[in-house]
């Protein structure tokens, strides 16, 4: 009798854990990682040895982790630019578009407005890119309320447009002219560079998403505002009734989401490549999109769910430079991650 009271209690048990998030996604994760040893073991790989070099090559050194960080910066801020939309029933696809126009807002600032002191120059970097991030998701909320577009059309389809405007600039009037033919803007001067932390690549941009994650936190956790948006999310008709103002919380949802990609570029030219050029996001947007999808829009999730991806592009270079795998191998883990933590998720919504 003893131990069939045991057994039960360890059903129980195994039952409570299983039933939460965390570690349904940490099931959902290893299966993910399962998946790709057998993928790996079928192209003529060892998988023990290629996740060991991903471990060591992201986690084994200074160097390693530094670039984690550095990948985190800005897949933080466009996961976020996804999650504070979907808090009131917005899709937002357009982080990558977002990133470009932040990028090129911030570097104009750069190029074009003598302010002379870092002290000034950042700030007003940072919210020129927040404001270029903004106005371009705005564009998908003026299409959606006064021409019925759907967001996830219009912010989809922007993210091309912004390439093409920014590669206007960098092949024209803001291409460098001592840059033998390259396509891309002469470099910033040393005021409008975040610095760097600890001799490695990983700069003072870090302190962003670290903001936006708190501030994120708080005011959707514990403010009236939040309780808000969260009204709208759920049933904008029940929230309108409320005398809620649905519009204003979409309106505002949208431009804060769409600002923090606007950042994430900002901090790209201001922190890592130090000049706009084509191709400056490469998937920035994308990534964070995927990210908070992951995190099912938490913004502390998003902190390891960034954290993952960023450790498996970080380990995807680290495999190409050594020959072992191509990188674009990692694109096929990180759509194993998504599809097995948003499975996992569909099967516990079934089961309830």
């Amino acid at each position: 009798m003893q131990r069939s009271i045991s057994l039960k209690q360890a059903q129980g048990i195994a039952g409570s854990l299983f039933d939460r998030p965390i570690v349904r996604s940490i099931l959902a994760i290893v299966f993910a990682f399962l998946v790709f040893a057998i993928f790996i073991a079928m192209i003529g790989r060892d998988p023990l040895e290629i996740y060991s070099k991903m471990i060591e090559g992201t986690l084994g050194s200074k160097l390693g982790i530094s670039e984690v960080g550095v990948r985190m910066i800005p897949f933080v801020l466009t996961a976020l630019a996804a999650s504070i939309p979907a808090r009131v029933g917005l899709i937002n696809v357009g982080g990558e578009g977002q990133v470009y126009i932040g990028a090129w807002a911030a570097t104009g600032v750069a190029l074009y407005v003598d302010i002379g002191t870092i002290w000034l120059m950042l700030p007003v970097m940072a919210i020129a890119g927040f404001i270029g991030g903004a106005i371009w998701g705005g564009v998908a909320i003026f299409l959606r309320h006064w021409r019925n577009v759907n967001e996830v059309i219009s912010t989809l389809l922007s993210n091309y447009v912004a390439i093409l405007f920014v590669n206007v600039f960098v092949f024209g009037a803001w291409k460098n002219p001592t840059g033998f033919g390259y396509p891309y803007t002469s470099n910033l001067e040393f005021e409008s560079i975040l610095p760097a932390i600890a001799d490695t690549r990983l700069h003072m941009g870090l302190v962003l998403p670290v903001i936006g994650i708190i501030a994120t936190y708080l005011f959707l956790s514990r403010t009236r505002w939040g309780a808000n948006m969260r009204a709208v999310g759920g049933n904008p008709d029940a929230a309108r009734r409320r005398g809620i103002p649905v519009l204003r919380y979409i309106i505002i949802a949208m431009l804060v989401g769409a600002g923090l990609a606007g950042l994430a570029g900002m901090s790209e030219v201001s922190g890592i490549q130090h000049h706009l050029r084509p191709g400056i996001s490469n998937n920035l947007g994308f990534m964070g999109f995927l990210a908070s999808w992951m995190a099912n829009h938490n913004p502390i999730a998003i902190i390891g769910t960034c954290f993952l991806i960023a450790a498996i592009v970080v380990g995807g270079d680290v495999l190409q430079f050594s020959g072992n795998l191509p990188s674009a191998a990692m694109l096929i883990l990180i759509g194993l991650v998504l599809f097995s933590v948003l499975g996992f998720r569909r099967l516990e919504r079934r089961a309830e």
